[in-house]
């Protein structure tokens, strides 16, 4: 579960609400499943992106078993600042997930946000915000059990067709010691829809907490017009950041080192080849033709992507220290 898990304890002393008093605009890496794992993590730190979450995990199983620890959860002394976003039902269940995980995070994040059926029907994700009263009896249990007062505590929701039921979400997390809300600007209904900015603006405009824009982000220009629109305190960016993991650098397209930089870092953790080949096909999606996509997607093992690579590119060959 844990790479150098005394290093880690010693370098856990960051406060993730320093970077929202620095006085610029937050860069996230939003939870992703599958994608957003300790080596994607560790790429997009080395362009200039400040905070990353993990993938959901389901809080239920990471207390109960062992096993879904050690598949679920990977870190190590550089993965900081770094929130583990969990989906949860139960406030005690969810105390005891950060309990767990808080010598080697430094936050947790409430998925309020999942509009995806299975979650739904689990009662986790996006139903939970038309729960308000046990979103904020959780995250009030967790403030309450989390010994560590700079251990942040956030929330990612949708929005309500009517704001004003948004607004006192968010209102009600604030006052049981929320640190942060990240909002997506659709509601549950709403997948491919324009995102409503001026409804994040509202929110924005009615609490004293920091607030994370999140929707349709692809550029570093997108992020900064979504500031201006919004006011928000942080950007949050998921599929943006998969095209292009530079993003947050001011790269339009993902330049030739940053694949080269994947290689390297996905090679050194081990990472299972359908996640690294998956990652270089959403990287090179906007620099391959049509004909290259048709050979390159459906290469079967790592040695083929890094013979290709050399071939097309003179990249692929992990570097030797």
């Amino acid at each position: 579960m844990i790479d150098d898990i005394t290093e880690t304890k010693e370098c856990q002393i960051k406060d993730p609400m320093d970077l929202f008093h620095s006085g610029q605009v937050v860069k996230i890496c939003a939870p992703m499943v599958r994608y957003s794992k300790l080596a994607f993590r560790t790429l997009v730190r080395k362009y200039s992106c400040d905070l990353c979450y993990t993938p959901m995990i389901v809080a239920a199983d990471f207390v109960r078993s062992a096993k879904a620890r050690d598949s679920e959860f990977t870190t190590n002394k550089g993965d900081h600042p770094l929130i583990v976003q969990f989906a949860a039902k139960e406030a005690q269940i969810l105390c005891d997930a950060a309990r767990i995980i808080c010598p080697f995070a430094d936050g947790i994040d409430l998925n309020c946000g999942c509009p995806q059926r299975w979650a739904m029907s689990e009662g986790y994700g996006a139903c939970l915000i038309n729960k308000p009263e046990l979103v904020k009896d959780m995250v009030r249990h967790v403030r309450s059990q989390i010994d560590n007062p700079k251990f942040a505590v956030s929330i990612k929701i949708r929005i309500h067709e009517d704001l004003k039921r948004t607004v006192d979400l968010c209102q009600k997390a604030e006052a049981a010691g929320v640190s942060w809300i990240t909002v997506h600007g659709r509601s549950i209904e709403e997948r491919h829809q324009p995102v409503h900015y001026d409804a994040i603006k509202i929110i924005k405009q009615s609490m004293s907490i920091p607030i994370v824009a999140n929707g349709d982000i692809k550029s570093l220009k997108d992020a900064e017009n979504v500031h201006h629109l919004t006011e928000a305190d942080g950007i949050m960016v998921a599929r943006g950041l998969l095209a292009n993991p530079a993003m947050f650098a001011g790269y339009e397209e993902t330049p030739f080192q940053c694949i080269q930089d994947w290689v390297d870092i996905a090679l050194e953790h081990g990472t299972p080849f359908t996640c690294f080949h998956h990652h270089l096909m959403y990287m090179m999606e906007r620099i391959t033709s049509k004909q290259e996509k048709k050979v390159f997607n459906v290469l079967s093992s790592t040695s083929a992507v890094l013979d290709y690579l050399n071939d097309h590119y003179g990249l692929g060959q992990m570097k030797v220290c």
